[in-house]
């Protein structure tokens, strides 16, 4: 009895588990079959801005760094930060004790030179002299060759002499131009019209500097009548962009207004950093210059561009989430089974085109894939070169929908409060 109580149990139990597989596959049938809600759009003409975004600092078109090319102590400080300079304008004054002791002691060497001329002269034509009287007396054989060879030699060597002191004359004159250019670094002039934007000296500091290199930077003097946007552009985009394209720049300081610019110049070295991680980023500068004009920009300020470059006006377009692509698995594992997935399958693979962008019809209720040509885009929509008709009505969203959910020929039913909702806006 017990063993036929046990077998009635187990049937029961393959009985349950029966009905239960059976009513997991007809819930999924139902399932499968049971209509996607999903939002509808006309296909219509629309103006497409392509536009690139990039983030960067404002910067004048000319900044001067001015620096000490003399050591010494600030005596005169004739400007404060903000001040506007006009071009000469004496802006700093160092001390020149250092520089009037070396002016002394060149001057006194200078003169001493010069002092020297005159002696080696004098010997000069008192040898010069000598020479003469016994050369006569040589040629009457008077004297021996020996007292006229001697003479000519201290004759020679007077000459020597005298063009020596020639030479050291011309050698001071030149250490004491040097010591006087020397003091005239002593007194700072602006080179260009424009804005103190930097002050880094008080008045009665230490500044150093040399002649063969730049020494203390005392300021930066900018012309802030031309700023620019100095941008970095990551390498996918900066091919997209050109020399003259139309920008709108925004300034974070200076909030609810957008400026104009043209795109100025374009770097052609990369700008890498975080090298060597999964985070390096490659991007090249642009300079943008600011057609409008705004007193309150500053040299650093933070920005944000986007910089147009591409227009074309009354084309097919649809929205972005419409367009979607079916990757290329199938091919894949169709190359893996025939090759054994080695290196010639990765190669092959490699040569398989990217995967088709796709937009989905709605054909009486059921999704129809269509295969499209796409162009530019912008923030809300995407150009369609071909593939599609003005008045065509395709699948719109939801983004889940049409990224994962329909397939060709799938059943739809339409959103029609979402619809709604998006032709109020």
């Amino acid at each position: 009895m017990a063993k036929k109580k046990k077998k009635t149990w187990l049937w029961i139990a393959i009985g349950l588990i029966l009905i239960a597989i059976i009513a997991i596959f007809m819930i999924k049938s139902n399932n499968k079959n049971e209509a996607i809600s999903v939002t509808t759009q006309k296909v219509s003409k629309h103006t497409i801005i392509q536009t690139v975004t990039a983030t960067g600092k404002i910067q004048p078109e000319t900044e001067v760094k001015i620096s000490s090319q003399t050591s010494g102590e600030i005596i005169f400080l004739g400007v404060k930060e903000g001040d506007t300079v006009k071009p000469g304008q004496l802006l700093v004054r160092i001390k020149p004790d250092i520089i009037d002791a070396q002016l002394k002691q060149m001057r006194a060497a200078a003169d001493a030179a010069k002092m020297d001329i005159t002696v080696s002269e004098a010997e000069k034509e008192r040898s010069e002299l000598d020479l003469k009287r016994i050369a006569e007396l040589y040629k009457k054989e008077f004297v021996s060759k020996q007292e006229f060879e001697t003479a000519k030699a201290s004759a020679a060597r007077a000459a020597g002499t005298y063009q020596s002191s020639l030479a050291r004359y011309q050698q001071a004159l030149a250490q004491l131009s040097q010591i006087e250019r020397e003091q005239d670094r002593t007194s700072i002039y602006s080179p260009i019209a424009g804005v103190i934007t930097l002050l880094s000296v008080e008045l009665g500091e230490k500044v150093v500097g040399t002649g063969m290199m730049a020494g203390t930077e005392l300021m930066r003097v900018a012309d802030l009548s031309l700023m620019n946007a100095v941008v970095d552009v990551d390498e996918n985009d900066i091919i997209l962009v050109k020399i003259g394209d139309t920008t709108s720049i925004e300034i974070d300081a200076i909030t609810d207004v957008k400026y104009l610019g043209t795109v100025l110049e374009i770097g052609h070295s990369a700008k890498q950093s975080q090298l060597g991680t999964a985070d390096q980023v490659t991007n090249f500068e642009v300079k943008i210059r600011l057609i409008d004009k705004e007193a309150k920009l500053r040299p650093g300020m933070t920005c944000n561009v986007d910089i147009s470059t591409e227009t074309k006006y009354n084309i097919l377009a649809v929205p972005l989430q419409a367009v979607t692509v079916r990757d290329n698995k199938p091919v894949e594992d169709n190359l893996n089974a025939r090759h054994g997935g080695d290196i010639e399958v990765e190669n092959a693979i490699k040569k398989v085109e990217r995967p088709p962008s796709i937009v989905f019809l709605n054909d009486k209720l059921k999704a129809k894939m269509i295969q499209v040509e796409t162009g530019i885009s912008d923030n809300g929509f995407i150009e369609i070169k071909s593939g599609l008709n003005e008045g065509d009505e395709i699948i719109s969203g939801s983004y889940m929908a049409v990224s994962k959910e329909i397939n060709d020929g799938s059943p739809i039913k339409i959103d029609t409060m979402t619809y709604k909702k998006f032709q109020k806006k």
